[in-house]
């Protein structure tokens, strides 16, 4: 069972390490690419801030973003800030959120996201904490894949592996780690099933599209192609 408040001091760490390391950034480093693709790191930031506000309207049973454009316009309206305006709303935004989550509620209600997805709210903290984890490694400022906690790689493997699950584009697919950790994913195109070999952080990369596959062993056929999160 998803344990809630262990989650959320989870996120009070991740979001402490985002903030120490984006501290020590500049005006003109917040301009620079990040790794997402058509986004700044300033943009990386946006979203966090945005993203908590709208995870405190989903704790309280409200739409998650009013839509998909007005979700796009806030980020790139608040992208090119310079950095202490940035740091002030990761931490303002990212405190709301816990805040938010410690009134007093019903952990098992469903609740709703983005598109319409559902979800136990128990499991809302460890969503915000991937967004934290995941986007601290998009920053490109020296926080690694490798360098995220392990009990967060392995978590996250989980949802995504569940999440690919039965996915018509994707073969069979099993994913090993050289200790013996194992997911299941794809099942819903035929083919041969695959069997991927690397380290927990490399099949991580590829489950959320951060690595191309390359350092992993694959037996059975070629790396399935994953569908974009």
């Amino acid at each position: 069972m998803t344990d809630h408040a262990h989650d959320l001091e989870a996120v009070r760490e991740a979001t402490d390490r985002l903030l120490g390391a984006t501290g020590k950034l500049d005006d003109g480093a917040l301009a620079e690419p990040s790794r997402l693709p058509g986004w700044s790191r300033g943009h990386v930031l946006a979203h966090l801030s945005r993203n908590a506000d709208a995870l405190v309207n989903v704790l309280r049973g409200q739409p998650m973003y009013a839509n998909s454009e007005t979700r796009d316009a806030d980020i790139d309206r608040d992208a090119p800030r310079p950095l202490a305006e940035q740091l002030a709303d990761v931490r303002a935004s990212g405190a709301a959120f816990l805040s938010a989550a410690d009134e007093p509620a019903d952990w098992s209600r469903t609740v709703t996201l983005r598109n319409g997805v559902t979800d136990p709210a128990s499991r809302i903290p460890f969503r915000r904490l991937a967004e934290v984890e995941l986007h601290h490694v998009d920053l490109g400022v020296g926080y690694e894949l490798e360098d995220l906690p392990e009990e967060f790689v392995t978590r996250e493997n989980d949802f995504l592996a569940e999440r690919f699950a039965g996915h018509p584009d994707v073969v069979p697919t099993t994913a090993v780690t050289q200790d013996g950790r194992l997911w299941t994913t794809g099942g819903g195109a035929d083919g041969t099933p695959v069997t991927v070999r690397g380290t927990a952080p490399e099949i991580l990369g590829w489950l959320c599209g951060r690595r191309d596959g390359t350092a992993l062993t694959v037996e059975g056929g070629s790396l399935p192609s994953l569908p974009p999160l």
